[in-house]
C-alpha cells in the first residue's frame, strides 16, 4: 500500500505566531482523519523551527518549502538543506513550478538539491508539471517525463525509496481552474510508467501527489483515482478546517 500522503505548502504566508497557531489547530483536528493519512506542513523558513516545535507529540511531519544546492559558504540568503534537517525537519519540496519560473531553477540545479537533501536525510518532494502553453500544445506528457528523466533518474534504488512526487498543472495553480480527475489519473498513471521504466516494480510503492487547486470540494473524487495518492495543498492549507477536510478524502 503507497502512502497518502497531504501536505500544505504554506508559499509566503503567515507570520510565525499565526503559523504556530495554525500547526496547533491542525493538530487538534488530527484525529478526526483516518491514521492511513500522513499529514506534513511547509511553513517559511523563519519559523520552521517553532512549528516543529508546537507538533512535537503529534503525527504532522514538516517539511521546508526548498533547500539550497550547497552545503555550505559564501552564498548570502540561502538555507542549507543541513540547517533544515537539524530543525527537525523530515522533507523538503524540491522543483516547485514558481521556483523553476521565478527563480529560474533547472534540472542542473535540482539535481544539486537533491544530493544535498538526500546528504541530510531529507525526503523530497520533488514536483513535476506544464505550463497552460504546453498543455495546450500537447506536451504535458513530455515535460514530465524531461523533469523526472533529468533528476529523478540520477537517484540510486534506496534513494528513490524515500522520494515523494507532486505533479502540478501549472495552468491550475491559484487560477481556480483544475485538472479533471481523469486528467489528474491520466497523468500521475504516465508518470508511474516513467517511473517504473527505471525503477521498475518500486515505481508502484511512490506516492504522486495532485498540486493544483485541490479542496475539500474535489479532493474525494480526485483522491479516488487509482494512481493519485494525496495532494500537495497551498491555499486550502492555510486554515487548518480546509487542509484537515482535504485529508477526510480518502
Amino acid at each position: 500500500m503507497r502512502k497518502k500522503i497531504v501536505a500544505g505548502n504554506w508559499k509566503m504566508n503567515t507570520l510565525p505566531a499565526e503559523g504556530v497557531e495554525l500547526a496547533k489547530s491542525v493538530a487538534a483536528g488530527r484525529g478526526e482523519v483516518c491514521e492511513c493519512v500522513n499529514f506534513i506542513v511547509c511553513p517559511p523558513f523563519t519559523h520552521l523551527s517553532q512549528v516543529v516545535e508546537a507538533l512535537k507529540g503529534s503525527t504532522i511531519a514538516v517539511g521546508a518549502q526548498n533547500c539550497a544546492a550547497e552545503a555550505k559558504g559564501a552564498y548570502t540568503g540561502e538555507v542549507a538543506a543541513s540547517m533544515i534537517a537539524a530543525l527537525g525537519c523530515e522533507y523538503v519540496i524540491l522543483g516547485h513550478s514558481e521556483r523553476r519560473q521565478y527563480y529560474g531553477e533547472t534540472s542542473e540545479t535540482l539535481n544539486k538539491k537533491m544530493v544535498q537533501a538526500y546528504a541530510n536525510g531529507l525526503k523530497p518532494i520533488y514536483c513535476v508539471g506544464e505550463s497552460l502553453e504546453e498543455r495546450k500544445a500537447g506536451k504535458h506528457f513530455d515535460v514530465c517525463k524531461a523533469q523526472i528523466e533529468e533528476v529523478v533518474f540520477n537517484l540510486s534504488e534506496e534513494q528513490f525509496k524515500d522520494l515523494v512526487i507532486a505533479y502540478e498543472p501549472v495552468w491550475a495553480i491559484g487560477t481556480g481552474e483544475t485538472a479533471t480527475a481523469e486528467q489528474a489519473q491520466e497523468i500521475h498513471a504516465y508518470i508511474r510508467e516513467v517511473l517504473a521504466s527505471k525503477f521498475g516494480a518500486a515505481a508502484a510503492e511512490c506516492p504522486i501527489l495532485y498540486g493544483g487547486s485541490c479542496k475539500p470540494s474535489n479532493a474525494a473524487e480526485i483522491f479516488a483515482k487509482e494512481d493519485v495518492d494525496g495532494g500537495l495543498i497551498g491555499g486550502a492549507a492555510l486554515k487548518a478546517e480546509d487542509f484537515l477536510a482535504i485529508g477526510k478524502g480518502f
